[in-house]
């Protein structure tokens, strides 16, 4: 069954509706590589034009640099018109006005720091879930956005934070919301454990979930998934690339912001052989399957080039043959529970 990408789709009670597609600021910030302000805002701008109403970001994303092109290419745009996320946890800081005893965000992979988002200027990511912190956050997300107000507001990464998460970050939001401030409160984790935990111990309404469900990772189908449906979360998918290997499933691939093991390479190729057999893409195949499980609402697509943008549209709107899920079911490649689009 294909999808709609600008189909407007509820975020619980809170009266927000997001698109079925998104589009996530991690890539325009600088992810592996790095994007000039023109080409990322021109990507933006070519979102709104596909219908795509809403957008993820963070201080993360580019030490600022994801916020501030999203707010350059949103500036003018009717502020009803589209749902904005972003993330607390985290505060851009200049290395030499860290605070003692800050615990810096290293963002090393394989030992090496800056591997993901290179430095352009002298600054730092620290931690803080403190509820001083999330309103310094929110408060300099709104300065690089250039708005008053966010819609979403989600926890960001607190994997090693869980107790200053629950003490000080999620109450603040909750407040927050209970304020008007903002829409709703939610997580956003690459795991999908801790977020089960947080759905069941405190009020949310929205999880981003990042690479734990799709077709090469279904992690999130066993606790977190039915837990969201029962409490009436919404899921906000980013990741369905599992960081491109489900694109381009090939040596030097990348599965979850690391390089690909071997045995993760060969089931990815497993995958492509079916979607072949069956005259679909890969990616058509990876984009649909995750928005058939009833929690899932809104594919966060984190792109850097507009014709990498442009590709999405289409993948949703494929007709994939319900042969397809079948096979690879039977051929164990997704789990015999997981919805698929042929039976949404």
């Amino acid at each position: 069954m294909p999808f709609e990408p600008t189909e407007r789709v509820a975020i619980g009670r809170t009266g927000l509706e997001v698109t079925r597609l998104g589009f996530g600021a991690a890539s325009i910030g600088g992810l592996f590589g790095a994007v000039d302000d023109d080409a990322a805002i021109a990507t933006v701008e070519r979102a709104w034009q596909l219908g795509i109403r809403t957008f993820d970001g963070a201080p993360l994303y580019g030490y600022g640099a994801g916020e501030r092109r999203l707010g350059a290419a949103l500036a003018g745009r009717p502020r009803h018109e589209y749902i904005l996320s972003t993330k607390v946890g985290r505060l851009v800081r200049p290395e030499d006005a860290i605070p003692p005893g800050a615990t810096i965000d290293r963002q090393a992979i394989d030992g090496r720091e800056d591997a993901y988002y290179a430095r352009t200027e002298p600054v730092r990511m620290i931690f803080d879930f403190s509820a001083d912190g999330v309103r310094r956050s929110l408060d300099e997300s709104l300065g690089r956005l250039g708005l008053d107000r966010v819609d979403i507001a989600l926890v960001h990464d607190p994997d090693d934070h869980w107790r200053e998460a629950i003490d000080g970050a999620i109450p603040a939001l909750i407040r927050l919301r209970e304020e008007g401030a903002i829409g709703a409160v939610g997580v956003g984790m690459n795991q999908a454990p801790m977020l089960a935990r947080f759905a069941r111990e405190c009020d949310l309404d929205v999880i981003l979930l990042a690479g734990r469900y799709t077709l090469l990772d279904q992690e999130a189908l066993g606790d977190l998934l039915p837990t969201c449906v029962d409490r009436d979360i919404a899921i906000l998918l980013g990741g369905v690339m599992n960081s491109g290997i489900l694109a381009d499933p090939r040596p030097g691939s990348h599965f979850n912001y690391q390089a690909a093991l071997p045995e993760q390479l060969e089931r990815a190729r497993r995958l492509a052989s079916v979607c072949e057999r069956h005259g679909v893409s890969l990616k058509a195949a990876a984009v649909q399957f995750p928005l058939a499980h009833p929690a899932v609402r809104c594919l966060i697509a984190g792109v850097r080039r507009i014709e990498h943008l442009e590709e999405y549209p289409g993948l949703l709107q494929r007709r994939v043959p319900a042969d397809l899920w079948t096979e690879l079911r039977s051929e164990r490649l997704i789990a015999p529970e997981a919805p698929v689009p042929a039976e949404a």
